[in-house]
């Protein structure tokens, strides 16, 4: 409020409701600053997890050995008796099959294979144990060895050449290069699965006596990457092929753009889709954060969507049922408490409810996990013990939405949750569709870890390339398979494709680790 002298009233009562409210609004004003510099110190400082540090608090406390928490420390450590029952020891899960075996036979000595009454003892079986063992990469070179022929009876013949001929060399996806399938799978992995800068690989290599330049490399993963534009393409049509897409955004630096700064932000976009059992991982690279990049890739899809509340996708609403994100929901109350700093431990306040209730319906989401149930009965449980938890934490926000400033991270925190209401609550139309956008977001973790350690791509070509290789390696992952084996195998098989079937039979989804691990032997 701007304060003019000409126009002040002279009451004197007046001038106090004057005061009161400028007092109450620049205590508003403050409450929302300090709020937002310990949120910020906090996400400098602070530990990243969303838990809530019930535990942290507790270990606090015992370093001035409080009453309460020694007490409840020594109940812990009381006997328990527990009726008697049999133990059974944990069983260690069987190494894979697919992994090659070597045989170490260990005998017992000549003089111990004589019996005391003179006779050779028999050998009667054998006792196998397994243990892990792993060689270091191994680097070596290929020979391609092409044998020539010629025919003997026509040299010397006046008037006729001798016919040679060459076996030919297998078709290659660099054709005239000094990589194989097996090299150039091991950089991909390198650095889009392990996020191991090329730079790094490239002293790696120098350690071997192998001088290949990041120059080198990266010209090879862009060659591979194109090459796989097929698969890309297949990837596409799986990915919305079943009920449910989820999608999300992260920035990424590119250099050397055309008509664009080395500093502008671009985007990779990642979709999660297709068979809930074998799905595919897509991503793509893009200029922009606009709404048209998701309407390409999800050409033709009608069923569910699931992302945040990024604007770019409020333009989808009537060509597919868009479903919101608990886990952001629950993120916003989260920064209250955050914001509070040391007051947090001090009261339990309505961010702290807001995260009860959203706590109460992951609990549901966890007893289904923990008993495997179908979708059909995690429909059945949601409508059973979600659905009116849901109705009461509505009533809940709206109610204390009334009485809560609409510029605090609270207020924003319960705008959130109620405009995005009905988008939040579909996931109760089908057991199939998860109460989070995590699955996308733990999908596009590699590409942030990597980030952090080659920081931006050097060309637009190169971003694409890390699109398409991302997308190859996070989507074998989720159809459990090893990266390197996967991308060896298709790196191997793709010079040979010739029509669809060829290529689809590449897919991650119609491939098995035995598959992979047959055709590397």
């Amino acid at each position: 409020m701007k304060l003019d002298a000409k126009t002040l009233p002279h009451n004197v009562e007046d001038l106090k409701s004057i005061i009161f409210d400028l007092e109450e609004q620049y205590l508003l004003r403050i409450e929302f600053l300090e709020e937002r510099i310990r949120l910020l110190t906090k996400a400098l400082f602070g530990r990243k997890s969303e838990k809530r540090p019930l535990e942290t608090e507790l270990r606090q406390l015992r370093l001035f050995n409080e009453a309460e928490v020694v007490v409840a420390e020594e109940k812990k450590d009381e006997p328990v008796e527990v009726p008697a029952h049999t133990r059974q020891r944990p069983k260690r899960k069987p190494l894979p099959e697919y992994l090659p075996r070597v045989d170490e036979i260990h005998d017992i000595p000549e003089e111990q294979k004589i019996c005391g009454c003179g006779a050779h003892k028999s050998c009667i079986g054998q006792e196998v144990s397994e243990k892990l063992d792993i060689v270091p990469a191994k680097v070596q070179v290929i020979r391609q060895i092409r044998l020539k022929y010629a025919c003997k009876s026509c040299e010397g013949v006046e008037g006729d050449e001798p016919t040679v001929q060459i076996a030919p060399l297998p078709p290659q996806i660099i054709p005239k290069g000094i990589a194989t399938p097996g090299l150039l799978a091991h950089i991909a992995v390198s650095k889009y699965c392990d996020a191991l800068p090329l730079y790094r690989q490239e002293k790696i290599f120098s350690r071997h006596g192998i001088e290949i330049s990041r120059s080198t490399m990266s010209s090879w993963m862009v060659m591979v990457a194109d090459k796989s534009k097929v698969l890309m393409a297949l990837l596409q049509q799986e990915l919305i092929s079943g009920l449910l897409v989820n999608a999300d955004e992260t920035p990424v630096q590119v250099l050397d753009e055309p008509g664009r700064k080395n500093t502008t932000k671009s985007y990779m976009w990642v979709f999660r889709g297709g068979s809930p059992d074998k799905p595919v991982i897509l991503f793509h690279y893009s200029e922009t954060r606009s709404g048209e990049v998701p309407r390409e890739i999800l050409k033709g899809f009608h069923g569910y969507l699931q992302t945040d509340d990024f604007s770019a996708y409020e333009a989808l609403e009537g060509e597919m049922r868009r479903v919101g994100c608990f886990s952001h929901t629950r993120r916003n109350f989260v920064k209250v408490i955050e914001a509070r700093g040391a007051q947090a431990k001090k009261k339990t306040g309505s961010a702290e409810v807001a995260l009860d209730y959203i706590g109460k319906l992951y609990k549901i989401e966890k007893f289904a996990r923990d008993r495997d149930l179908s979708p059909d009965e995690i429909y059945e449980l949601r409508l059973e013990k979600a659905e009116p938890i849901l109705k009461e934490f509505k009533a809940w926000m709206e109610e204390r939405k009334r009485l809560t400033p609409p510029k605090g991270l609270l207020g924003k925190a319960l705008h959130y949750a109620l405009s995005n209401w009905p988008k939040l609550i579909r996931y109760l139309e089908d057991g199939h569709i998860p109460i989070d956008n995590n699955w996308v977001e733990n999908a596009i973790r590699p590409f942030v870890v990597g980030r952090k350690n080659w920081l931006f791509a050097g060309h637009p070509n190169g971003a694409h390339a890390a699109a398409t290789l991302y997308s190859l390696i996070e989507t074998a992952k989720a159809c459990g398979l090893e990266p390197y084996q996967y991308l060896r195998h298709i790196f191997a098989k793709i010079p040979c494709a010739q029509t669809e079937d060829d290529y689809r039979a590449l897919l991650p989804q119609n491939l098995t680790s035995e598959q992979l691990a047959r055709s590397i032997l």
